[in-house]
């Protein structure tokens, strides 16, 4: 990239876009800079970095909603809301991110009734290709509000966001373990058809002497005594990072390691039963334990969407696929649930699905990458065969035939990509891969 810009102030921004078209170089915006595939860079660009344009605005306690600038964490606004006993409706499940970086990938979390951010924005302030300050929700610039959340920054640069809140609230927490191919109707009919059921997490094992058969989850019911809610409502820190960073550096050593870190996640899991979290703790997890600094070997995540009712079958694929693949390292498979919501251009949730992120070990090699390439795009083969799709913040390992195929709307986001920015002042290199 050509340079690096910070600013806290809208005119500085401003300033920025219009310096940069004048000397016809390109934008890219970052937040945190987590995404994987390359959605926050472009070369001999300028990246404008956005951590530093990070105010909460207002809280409107009366309508439950707030306004921040796009810079502004996740974490900033829990410790924001707490004391007014509100809380998010949507993030990820760790807090750490942006707002801004959050929006342009269309974030999903452990809700049951909220899955995608976008269900939750008012409104959104946008600065254009030409410098323009839009207002956009779904009655301002309605046609341009499906395309920046999950627009991956090339439509513009949010600046602020407002964003629908709801009331903290007191879980019990129920835990379960069975075979996967009871998980779809354990969801259908304890779950879905359970009202008190507020957020929910499963993982499958990828240990080898239960490979992808046994599951737990991590149910969080409405707790029936609402006023214990105060004892619970202080906002925590990760204190247990040490143990589960252990185990889960020895299982990217050898499968002895993956089979007991499996046997320690199920056994803390089921530690939890009967215990209580506000809803701002369990959608507050940082997880430290993941952190990961290896010379030679990094780690990816990859995310694919299945309906529920394919749940079993796809599973039973995707084993056939991995269980001879020696060298790809899978550490992890967590899941979680996504409610049909095509509204986003791209939007990956075409029917009520599943969520399956996967945390694969690797070798930063050439050799390396490319059969992880190889498995990953099999993966996406089988994922599209029943139906699903993929997340596309990460690598950019998939083919475009396999984009198009699991985004519909592609085309369409491309050729509106050209109407709003024509010039292509705003780049990265998702677009410079998959645009043709």
């Amino acid at each position: 990239m050509k340079s690096i810009e910070s600013t806290r102030k809208v005119e500085d921004i401003q300033r920025i876009v219009q310096e940069a078209s004048h000397n016809k170089e390109t934008i890219s915006i970052a937040g945190m800079q987590h995404s994987q595939g390359g959605q926050t860079l472009y070369p001999n660009g300028i990246l404008l970095d956005m951590k530093g344009y990070n105010k909460i605005l207002e809280l409107d306690e009366k309508n439950k909603m707030i306004t921040v600038q796009s810079g502004v964490t996740w974490a900033d606004i829990q410790s924001y809301i707490n004391p007014y006993g509100l809380s998010l409706k949507v993030s990820q499940s760790q807090n750490i991110f942006t707002v801004g970086g959050s929006l342009s990938v269309n974030v999903h979390g452990r809700n049951i009734e909220y899955t995608s951010l976008i269900d939750t924005v008012e409104s959104i302030r946008l600065l254009n290709a030409d410098g323009e300050i839009l207002h956009v929700s779904r009655k301002e610039n309605a046609e341009l509000f499906p395309l920046v959340i999950g627009g991956y920054g090339l439509f513009g640069i949010i600046l602020d966001v407002t964003l629908h809140l709801t009331d903290d609230e007191l879980y019990q927490i129920r835990t379960n373990s069975f075979a996967f191919d009871e998980y779809s109707s354990y969801f259908r009919e304890q779950i879905l058809q359970d009202k008190r059921v507020k957020m929910h997490l499963a993982r499958i094992s990828v240990a080898p002497n239960n490979f992808l058969e046994d599951m737990y989850v991590t149910d969080y019911y409405l707790a029936d005594n609402q006023s214990l809610l105060e004892s619970h409502s202080k906002l925590k820190r990760e204190t247990i990072i040490a143990i589960p960073k252990f185990f889960l550096g020895l299982s990217r050593i050898n499968d002895w390691g993956k089979n007991i870190f499996w046997n320690t996640q199920e056994s803390y899991n089921q530690k939890l039963e009967d215990t209580y979290i506000s809803r701002n703790n369990v959608m507050r997890s940082e997880s430290a334990f993941m952190e990961y600094d290896n010379h030679s070997k990094t780690e990816v995540l990859q995310e694919y969407f299945i309906p529920i009712d394919e749940f079993s079958t796809y599973i039973e694929d995707l084993r056939d696929i991995l269980k001879d693949e020696q060298d790809f390292n899978l550490l992890n498979i967590t899941i979680r649930y996504v409610k049909k919501n095509e509204e986003a251009v791209m939007s990956y949730s075409k029917d009520d699905m599943f969520a399956l992120v996967l945390l694969v070990n690797q070798g930063t090699d050439e050799e390396s990458m490319q059969e992880t390439t190889r498995v990953v795009r099999s993966i996406i083969d089988i994922t599209l065969a029943h139906d699903g799709s993929y997340y596309l913040p990460y690598y950019h390992f998939p083919t475009r035939e396999q984009l198009i195929e699991a985004y519909p709307r592609t085309e369409e986001f491309f050729y509106m990509k050209e109407k709003y920015d024509p010039e292509n002042k705003f780049m990265n290199m998702f677009y410079k891969e998959y645009h043709q």
